[in-house]
Protein backbone atom coordinates (compact mmCIF):
# COMPACT_ATOMS: atom_id res chain seq x y z
CA UNK A 1 0.00 0.00 0.00
CA UNK A 2 1.43 3.44 -1.13
CA UNK A 3 0.11 6.44 -0.06
CA UNK A 4 -0.08 8.85 -3.23
CA UNK A 5 -1.60 11.82 -1.55
CA UNK A 6 -2.65 11.77 1.80
CA UNK A 7 -5.38 10.11 2.12
CA UNK A 8 -5.39 8.02 -1.18
CA UNK A 9 -3.94 5.07 -1.78
CA UNK A 10 -2.12 2.67 -4.18
CA UNK A 11 -2.17 -0.97 -3.82
CA UNK A 12 -1.40 -4.02 -6.34
CA UNK A 13 -3.31 -6.96 -6.53
CA UNK A 14 -1.96 -9.65 -8.51
CA UNK A 15 -3.16 -10.99 -11.85
CA UNK A 16 -4.08 -14.71 -12.37
CA UNK A 17 -1.60 -16.86 -13.26
CA UNK A 18 -3.66 -17.81 -16.84
CA UNK A 19 -4.00 -13.62 -17.45
CA UNK A 20 -2.15 -13.80 -21.12
CA UNK A 21 -2.33 -9.78 -20.82
CA UNK A 22 1.71 -9.63 -19.47
CA UNK A 23 0.52 -7.37 -16.82
CA UNK A 24 1.26 -8.91 -13.51
CA UNK A 25 -1.27 -6.74 -11.40
CA UNK A 26 -4.22 -4.67 -11.52
CA UNK A 27 -4.44 -1.39 -9.40
CA UNK A 28 -6.88 -0.61 -6.65
CA UNK A 29 -6.93 2.73 -5.13
CA UNK A 30 -8.35 3.16 -1.62
CA UNK A 31 -9.77 6.39 -0.61
CA UNK A 32 -10.14 7.74 2.76
CA UNK A 33 -13.55 9.56 4.02
CA UNK A 34 -15.65 10.45 6.49
CA UNK A 35 -17.08 7.31 6.55
CA UNK A 36 -14.91 4.42 5.86
CA UNK A 37 -13.44 4.15 2.89
CA UNK A 38 -14.12 4.25 -1.10
CA UNK A 39 -12.30 0.97 -3.13
CA UNK A 40 -12.16 2.05 -6.85
CA UNK A 41 -11.67 -1.21 -8.85
CA UNK A 42 -11.40 -4.78 -6.51
CA UNK A 43 -9.20 -6.85 -9.07
CA UNK A 44 -9.72 -10.64 -9.57
CA UNK A 45 -11.35 -12.65 -6.93
CA UNK A 46 -8.31 -14.97 -6.12
CA UNK A 47 -7.00 -15.45 -2.61
CA UNK A 48 -3.72 -13.48 -3.06
CA UNK A 49 -5.55 -10.74 -4.44
CA UNK A 50 -8.07 -11.20 -1.17
CA UNK A 51 -4.73 -11.36 0.90
CA UNK A 52 -2.85 -8.32 -1.02
CA UNK A 53 -6.14 -6.41 -0.38
CA UNK A 54 -6.58 -8.12 3.37
CA UNK A 55 -2.63 -6.82 4.26
CA UNK A 56 -2.80 -3.33 2.37
CA UNK A 57 -5.99 -2.50 4.71
CA UNK A 58 -4.23 -3.47 7.46
CA UNK A 59 -1.24 -1.51 7.08
CA UNK A 60 -3.22 1.54 7.09
CA UNK A 61 -4.77 0.62 10.28
CA UNK A 62 -8.27 -0.60 9.02
CA UNK A 63 -9.22 -3.80 7.36
CA UNK A 64 -12.00 -4.60 4.29
CA UNK A 65 -15.03 -4.55 6.57
CA UNK A 66 -14.24 -0.80 6.49
CA UNK A 67 -14.91 -0.34 3.03
CA UNK A 68 -17.99 1.80 3.08
CA UNK A 69 -17.86 2.33 -1.00
CA UNK A 70 -16.78 0.01 -3.76
CA UNK A 71 -16.64 1.82 -7.43
CA UNK A 72 -15.42 -0.29 -10.06
CA UNK A 73 -14.43 1.61 -13.68
CA UNK A 74 -15.57 -1.14 -15.74
CA UNK A 75 -16.71 -4.98 -15.39
CA UNK A 76 -14.42 -6.53 -16.71
CA UNK A 77 -12.91 -9.29 -14.68
CA UNK A 78 -9.60 -7.92 -13.50
CA UNK A 79 -11.63 -4.75 -12.25
CA UNK A 80 -14.38 -5.94 -11.23
CA UNK A 81 -14.07 -9.99 -10.19
CA UNK A 82 -13.59 -9.30 -6.50
CA UNK A 83 -16.23 -6.65 -5.66
CA UNK A 84 -18.95 -9.08 -4.91
CA UNK A 85 -16.57 -10.35 -2.41
CA UNK A 86 -15.72 -7.23 -0.43
CA UNK A 87 -19.30 -6.31 -0.89
CA UNK A 88 -20.22 -9.11 1.08
CA UNK A 89 -17.95 -8.81 3.82
CA UNK A 90 -18.22 -5.09 4.25
CA UNK A 91 -21.91 -4.09 3.18
CA UNK A 92 -20.30 -1.65 1.03
CA UNK A 93 -22.62 -0.17 -1.68
CA UNK A 94 -21.38 -0.91 -5.06
CA UNK A 95 -21.33 1.70 -7.97
CA UNK A 96 -20.87 1.52 -11.82
CA UNK A 97 -21.93 2.90 -14.77
CA UNK A 98 -25.07 2.54 -15.93
CA UNK A 99 -24.38 0.69 -19.44
CA UNK A 100 -22.18 -1.45 -17.45
CA UNK A 101 -25.00 -3.45 -15.32
CA UNK A 102 -25.83 -5.24 -18.22
CA UNK A 103 -22.87 -6.57 -19.05
CA UNK A 104 -22.74 -8.51 -16.41
CA UNK A 105 -25.41 -11.36 -16.38
CA UNK A 106 -23.92 -12.14 -20.24
CA UNK A 107 -20.26 -12.30 -19.25
CA UNK A 108 -20.59 -14.41 -16.03
CA UNK A 109 -23.90 -15.90 -15.49
CA UNK A 110 -25.71 -16.46 -18.81
CA UNK A 111 -23.04 -16.78 -21.62
CA UNK A 112 -24.02 -18.85 -24.17
CA UNK A 113 -26.25 -16.18 -25.94
CA UNK A 114 -22.61 -13.61 -25.98
CA UNK A 115 -20.62 -16.50 -27.12
CA UNK A 116 -22.84 -17.58 -29.97
CA UNK A 117 -22.55 -13.65 -30.82
CA UNK A 118 -19.11 -13.50 -30.46
CA UNK A 119 -19.04 -16.51 -33.15
CA UNK A 120 -20.96 -15.05 -35.64
CA UNK A 121 -18.98 -11.47 -35.26
CA UNK A 122 -16.08 -13.64 -36.20
CA UNK A 123 -17.12 -15.45 -38.86
CA UNK A 124 -18.79 -12.60 -40.59
CA UNK A 125 -15.14 -10.59 -40.18
CA UNK A 126 -13.37 -13.46 -42.03
CA UNK A 127 -12.20 -15.81 -39.58
CA UNK A 128 -12.20 -19.00 -40.66
CA UNK A 129 -14.47 -21.64 -39.88
CA UNK A 130 -12.13 -24.19 -37.86
CA UNK A 131 -10.68 -21.27 -36.05
CA UNK A 132 -13.94 -19.95 -34.45
CA UNK A 133 -14.90 -21.69 -31.55
CA UNK A 134 -11.32 -21.30 -29.97
CA UNK A 135 -11.07 -17.71 -30.56
CA UNK A 136 -14.77 -17.09 -29.16
CA UNK A 137 -13.86 -19.47 -26.39
CA UNK A 138 -10.36 -18.10 -25.19
CA UNK A 139 -11.72 -16.59 -22.21
CA UNK A 140 -14.10 -18.83 -21.27
CA UNK A 141 -13.12 -20.36 -17.67
CA UNK A 142 -12.34 -16.75 -16.34
CA UNK A 143 -15.66 -16.13 -14.81
CA UNK A 144 -14.60 -18.11 -12.19
CA UNK A 145 -12.16 -15.39 -10.70
CA UNK A 146 -15.28 -13.02 -10.90
CA UNK A 147 -18.54 -12.96 -8.02
CA UNK A 148 -21.34 -11.57 -10.47
CA UNK A 149 -22.80 -9.01 -8.44
CA UNK A 150 -25.67 -6.34 -9.58
CA UNK A 151 -24.48 -2.59 -8.34
CA UNK A 152 -26.33 -0.46 -5.97
CA UNK A 153 -25.97 2.88 -7.47
CA UNK A 154 -25.83 3.18 -10.84
CA UNK A 155 -23.65 6.36 -12.32
CA UNK A 156 -23.97 8.52 -14.90
CA UNK A 157 -21.72 11.18 -16.86
CA UNK A 158 -20.93 14.29 -14.77
CA UNK A 159 -22.20 13.24 -11.36
CA UNK A 160 -20.39 13.32 -8.25
CA UNK A 161 -18.82 10.67 -6.01
CA UNK A 162 -17.99 11.70 -2.78
CA UNK A 163 -16.20 10.33 0.44
CA UNK A 164 -16.22 13.26 2.65
CA UNK A 165 -12.82 14.03 2.07
CA UNK A 166 -12.70 13.80 -1.59
CA UNK A 167 -14.96 14.72 -4.06
CA UNK A 168 -14.97 13.56 -7.55
CA UNK A 169 -16.32 14.37 -11.01
CA UNK A 170 -17.44 10.63 -12.91
CA UNK A 171 -16.62 11.33 -16.28
CA UNK A 172 -18.32 8.46 -19.15
CA UNK A 173 -15.32 7.28 -21.21
CA UNK A 174 -16.47 4.72 -23.44
CA UNK A 175 -14.36 3.16 -25.94
CA UNK A 176 -12.29 0.09 -23.83
CA UNK A 177 -15.81 -0.88 -22.27
CA UNK A 178 -18.95 1.00 -23.60
CA UNK A 179 -19.63 1.88 -19.85
CA UNK A 180 -16.40 2.71 -18.42
CA UNK A 181 -15.79 5.69 -16.69
CA UNK A 182 -13.05 7.43 -14.90
CA UNK A 183 -12.92 9.57 -11.40
CA UNK A 184 -11.70 13.76 -11.56
CA UNK A 185 -10.68 15.16 -8.59
CA UNK A 186 -10.11 18.78 -9.96
CA UNK A 187 -9.22 20.68 -6.18
CA UNK A 188 -6.55 18.32 -5.83
CA UNK A 189 -6.18 17.50 -9.88
CA UNK A 190 -6.03 13.50 -9.23
CA UNK A 191 -7.49 11.21 -12.26
CA UNK A 192 -8.57 8.33 -11.61
CA UNK A 193 -8.06 6.35 -15.27
CA UNK A 194 -9.03 3.03 -15.44
CA UNK A 195 -8.13 1.26 -18.83
CA UNK A 196 -8.59 4.86 -20.36
CA UNK A 197 -5.45 5.89 -20.42
CA UNK A 198 -2.19 3.88 -19.30
CA UNK A 199 0.94 5.33 -18.88
CA UNK A 200 2.89 3.30 -21.67
CA UNK A 201 0.48 0.56 -23.01
CA UNK A 202 -2.96 1.18 -25.32
CA UNK A 203 -5.90 -0.61 -23.75
CA UNK A 204 -7.56 -2.78 -26.53
CA UNK A 205 -10.36 -0.91 -28.05
CA UNK A 206 -12.85 -3.66 -30.19
CA UNK A 207 -15.44 -4.03 -31.83
CA UNK A 208 -17.99 -6.64 -29.44
CA UNK A 209 -21.20 -7.25 -28.93
CA UNK A 210 -21.29 -5.31 -25.99
CA UNK A 211 -19.58 -2.36 -27.58
CA UNK A 212 -21.20 0.67 -28.49
CA UNK A 213 -21.05 1.87 -31.49
CA UNK A 214 -17.81 3.04 -33.48
CA UNK A 215 -15.87 2.00 -30.08
CA UNK A 216 -12.35 3.70 -31.20
CA UNK A 217 -14.46 6.69 -33.09
CA UNK A 218 -16.15 7.06 -29.22
CA UNK A 219 -12.88 6.51 -27.65
CA UNK A 220 -10.98 9.44 -29.52
CA UNK A 221 -14.09 11.26 -29.04
CA UNK A 222 -13.24 10.96 -24.85
CA UNK A 223 -10.03 11.31 -25.43
CA UNK A 224 -9.49 14.54 -26.55
CA UNK A 225 -12.58 15.76 -24.13
CA UNK A 226 -10.11 15.24 -21.59
CA UNK A 227 -7.18 17.31 -22.81
CA UNK A 228 -8.07 20.72 -21.04
CA UNK A 229 -8.15 18.84 -17.61
CA UNK A 230 -5.41 20.06 -15.19
CA UNK A 231 -4.35 16.75 -14.10
CA UNK A 232 -0.99 16.59 -11.98
CA UNK A 233 -1.56 12.75 -11.33
CA UNK A 234 -3.03 9.99 -12.94
CA UNK A 235 -4.11 7.15 -11.24
CA UNK A 236 -4.18 4.12 -13.93
CA UNK A 237 -5.61 0.65 -13.82
CA UNK A 238 -2.55 -0.95 -14.75
CA UNK A 239 1.45 0.06 -14.89
CA UNK A 240 2.15 3.20 -12.41
CA UNK A 241 0.80 6.52 -11.46
CA UNK A 242 2.07 8.96 -13.86
CA UNK A 243 2.46 12.85 -14.36
CA UNK A 244 2.57 13.54 -17.98
CA UNK A 245 -1.39 13.06 -18.48
CA UNK A 246 -1.72 15.69 -21.81
CA UNK A 247 1.56 14.37 -23.85
CA UNK A 248 0.04 10.75 -22.92
CA UNK A 249 -3.60 11.35 -24.54
CA UNK A 250 -1.68 12.76 -27.24
CA UNK A 251 0.94 9.87 -28.00
CA UNK A 252 -2.29 7.35 -27.53
CA UNK A 253 -3.97 9.63 -30.12
CA UNK A 254 -0.67 9.77 -32.61
CA UNK A 255 -0.51 5.75 -32.11
CA UNK A 256 -3.82 5.22 -33.11
CA UNK A 257 -3.95 7.18 -36.26
CA UNK A 258 -0.54 5.38 -37.30
CA UNK A 259 -2.41 2.23 -36.74
CA UNK A 260 -5.26 3.48 -39.13
CA UNK A 261 -1.86 3.77 -41.56
CA UNK A 262 -1.00 0.46 -41.05
CA UNK A 263 -4.36 -1.01 -41.55
CA UNK A 264 -4.70 0.95 -44.77
CA UNK A 265 -0.75 -0.41 -46.09
CA UNK A 266 -1.90 -3.46 -44.89
CA UNK A 267 -5.57 -2.76 -46.75
CA UNK A 268 -3.66 -2.36 -49.90
CA UNK A 269 -5.54 -1.94 -53.52
CA UNK A 270 -8.47 -4.78 -53.32
CA UNK A 271 -10.83 -5.63 -50.70
CA UNK A 272 -10.26 -7.86 -47.74
CA UNK A 273 -11.72 -8.93 -44.14
CA UNK A 274 -11.04 -7.68 -41.04
CA UNK A 275 -9.48 -11.02 -40.04
CA UNK A 276 -7.29 -10.47 -43.37
CA UNK A 277 -5.67 -7.24 -42.42
CA UNK A 278 -5.14 -7.51 -38.76
CA UNK A 279 -2.63 -10.35 -39.82
CA UNK A 280 -0.74 -7.77 -41.68
CA UNK A 281 -0.87 -5.58 -38.74
CA UNK A 282 2.38 -5.31 -36.05
CA UNK A 283 0.93 -5.49 -32.98
CA UNK A 284 4.13 -5.68 -30.67
CA UNK A 285 4.22 -9.38 -30.42
CA UNK A 286 6.94 -11.55 -30.98
CA UNK A 287 6.75 -14.41 -33.78
CA UNK A 288 4.53 -15.10 -36.67
CA UNK A 289 0.56 -14.49 -36.72
CA UNK A 290 0.11 -18.08 -35.89
CA UNK A 291 2.19 -18.26 -32.50
CA UNK A 292 -0.23 -16.05 -31.27
CA UNK A 293 -2.37 -17.02 -28.76
CA UNK A 294 -6.08 -17.12 -29.06
CA UNK A 295 -7.24 -14.73 -27.15
CA UNK A 296 -4.83 -11.99 -28.57
CA UNK A 297 -5.86 -13.50 -32.11
CA UNK A 298 -9.36 -12.71 -31.44
CA UNK A 299 -8.67 -8.86 -29.81
CA UNK A 300 -6.43 -8.07 -33.47
CA UNK A 301 -9.39 -8.81 -35.56
CA UNK A 302 -11.87 -6.92 -33.44
CA UNK A 303 -9.46 -4.06 -32.61
CA UNK A 304 -8.53 -3.61 -36.16
CA UNK A 305 -12.52 -4.47 -37.27
CA UNK A 306 -12.70 -1.22 -34.97
CA UNK A 307 -10.32 0.90 -36.68
CA UNK A 308 -12.16 0.00 -39.87
CA UNK A 309 -15.31 1.39 -38.75
CA UNK A 310 -13.78 4.58 -37.51
CA UNK A 311 -12.59 5.21 -40.85
CA UNK A 312 -16.05 3.85 -42.53
CA UNK A 313 -17.33 6.78 -40.71
CA UNK A 314 -14.81 9.21 -41.75
CA UNK A 315 -14.54 8.04 -45.68
CA UNK A 316 -11.39 6.89 -45.41
CA UNK A 317 -12.56 3.33 -46.42
CA UNK A 318 -15.64 1.62 -47.86
CA UNK A 319 -17.86 -0.82 -46.20
CA UNK A 320 -18.95 -3.44 -48.43
CA UNK A 321 -21.11 -5.62 -46.81
CA UNK A 322 -21.72 -9.52 -48.64
CA UNK A 323 -24.64 -11.93 -47.95
CA UNK A 324 -21.67 -13.34 -45.35
CA UNK A 325 -18.68 -11.79 -45.03
CA UNK A 326 -17.90 -7.94 -44.50
CA UNK A 327 -14.93 -6.30 -46.70
CA UNK A 328 -13.47 -3.02 -46.51
CA UNK A 329 -11.55 -1.10 -49.05
CA UNK A 330 -9.77 2.16 -49.68
CA UNK A 331 -12.75 4.89 -50.86
CA UNK A 332 -10.02 6.19 -52.81
CA UNK A 333 -10.54 2.78 -54.94
CA UNK A 334 -12.97 3.18 -58.20
CA UNK A 335 -16.46 1.97 -57.33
Amino acid sequence: MEEIIPGIYWIKLPMITTDESGLSFVNAYVIRGNDGYLLVDAGWNTEESFAALTNGMAEIGAGVKDISQILVTHVHPDHYGMAGRVKKISGASLAMHHIEKDFIEPRYVSMEALLNQIDQLLAANGVPAKMIKNLSNATVGLERYVVPTQPDILLHDDETVTTGLFTFKVIWTPGHSSGHICLYEPEKKIFLSGDHILPTITPNVSVHPQAIENPLGRYFDSLNSLKNLEVERALPGHEKPFTDFRERVDAILKHHEQRNGEILVALGEKARTSYQIAQKVSWGFKGSWNSLPDFHKRMAVLETLAHLEMMATSGRVDRLPGEDIMLFRKASLPR
